[in-house]
């Protein structure tokens, strides 16, 4: 069969009808539970934000307060000195890129609902994937379909019979949404997965948004990263931001980079007239600062190591108390999240706690144990997997001092405040299995 090398048109937006209801982001109700906790005094062990946990580099800090007057709107798509940096920091990445092919916005979050709302059609995303992704896809009146994957890429054959089985039932999938390295299970998806999945967005005219915020953040800064965007150029739109590999999240800074040629154009001018009429511009004095982020300065970039390097060690040291309770959990590859499954301590859960599902498994580490994590059906997974999302970069330190020493140790795991978490963490997970 033929496979089709320029995308075709994109459609116009349906009538999508009354407005979905959306409750509160799982990450942020489950972070909002936690600080509640710790107000009245209760012990919380937080696993459950992925928040990047660390502090604002004086560089960039130093950038922003120099920026202060930027007080204008600026132009929709982004200041021309942060889209060029963008551009040069994804060439740098064998991705050659032209400030014109790049488009800020007040984070990637934003961006990536706003590409659901401009591609238009239902929305293909793998099981599991990021609470905000069905979510949001909901709210641009779009349908999500899940298809089981690995490391944030869906398995191939199954996406194109997900998207032939919709197409028969009078609906059409138009993109499919991808996360590399992924959020929730901390993996990175092999090249053969990646190009599998570019081969099925050809044969079935798919766009493929890669969600690429931890990229930084591969545990082994020699691993190979194959972003679709390198493999099937003309209909892979890239996003990313500060919030991960700068620890940036309050800041709100995304960007996104969009094929060159092919739907690129069309796809821009949708993406900027939605942008304009909902966040104008991103924040002036953050732009500047994030250019100088996107330059890559020896200072950032040593942060960014420092900052793998500490994700790594944490995640791996708490994997292991995970295993050690019984649980079975991939060795994480990145960034900061784990994604254990209980499965195996099944009958006793029941038997000592009553769990038969995700959601009871994790209401019961936090109401009886303080403990914080998210079950994996916000993910997207079936509740009776009793799987969870696990996020480690919340036990870094109560202060920057702490953060920092984190940061810059040799062996963080030692130091007092983040060996007494990993200490209750293995004690409360003995309890809860009987160990």
């Amino acid at each position: 069969m033929a496979l089709t090398v320029v995308p075709s048109p994109l459609p116009s937006p349906p009538d999508t009808g009354s407005p979905p209801a959306i409750p509160v982001s799982a990450t942020l109700a489950a972070n909002e539970a936690l600080d509640a906790r710790r107000r009245r005094g209760e012990p919380v062990l937080p696993l459950a934000f992925g928040e990047a946990g660390l502090p604002a580099h004086r560089v960039l800090r130093t950038a922003l307060a120099r920026a202060a007057g930027f007080t204008a709107y600026g132009p929709v798509a982004g200041h021309p000195e942060l889209r060029e940096a963008a551009a040069c920091y994804w060439s740098r990445r064998g991705l050659p890129t032209e400030a014109g092919s790049v488009v800020a916005g007040p984070g990637s979050k934003a961006l990536l609902y706003s590409l659901m709302a401009a591609i238009g059609g239902d929305v293909a995303l793998t099981r599991p994937s990021w609470v905000s992704y069905a979510a949001q896809a909901s709210l641009a009146g779009r349908k999500a379909h899940f298809v089981r994957g690995n490391g944030g890429v869906p398995d191939a054959g199954q996406l194109a019979r997900t998207v032939t089985s919709a197409r028969a039932d009078g609906r059409r999938i138009r993109s499919v949404v991808v996360t590399l390295p992924d959020n929730p299970t901390g993996l990175l998806a092999p090249a053969a997965a990646v190009r599998a999945l570019c081969a099925v967005a050809r044969e079935h005219d798919l766009i493929i948004i890669s969600d690429e915020i931890y990229r930084d953040l591969v545990h082994d800064p020699d691993a190979a990263f194959t972003s679709p965007a390198a493999v099937c150029p003309e209909r892979t739109v890239i996003t990313t931001g500060l919030s991960k590999n700068l620890a940036l999240g309050g800041w709100r800074l995304g960007v996104a980079r969009l094929p060159a040629g092919g739907i690129g154009p069309e796809l821009r001018a949708r993406l900027l007239g939605i942008g304009s009429e909902i966040w104008s511009a991103p924040a002036g004095p953050v732009q500047q600062a994030a250019a100088l982020a996107f330059t890559e300065p020896p200072a950032l970039a040593e942060r960014v190591a420092l900052s793998r390097r500490l994700h790594g060690t944490v995640a791996r040291a708490v994997a292991r108390r995970f295993a050690a309770a019984g649980a079975s959990v991939p060795a994480p590859q990145a960034a900061f999240y784990l994604w254990p499954d209980f499965s195996p301590l099944a009958d006793v859960l029941l038997a000592r706690h009553g769990i038969t599902s995700d959601e009871g498994l994790a209401a019961v580490l936090l109401r009886d144990y303080g403990v914080g994590v998210l079950p994996g059906s916000a993910f997207g997974e079936e509740s009776g997997r009793l799987r969870l999302r696990v996020a480690t970069s919340l036990l870094y330190g109560e202060s920057d001092p702490e953060r920092h020493a984190a940061l810059n140790a040799a062996d963080p795991c030692s130091l007092p405040w983040i060996a007494a978490s990993l200490d209750r963490l293995a004690e409360v997970l003995a309890g809860l299995a009987g160990g």
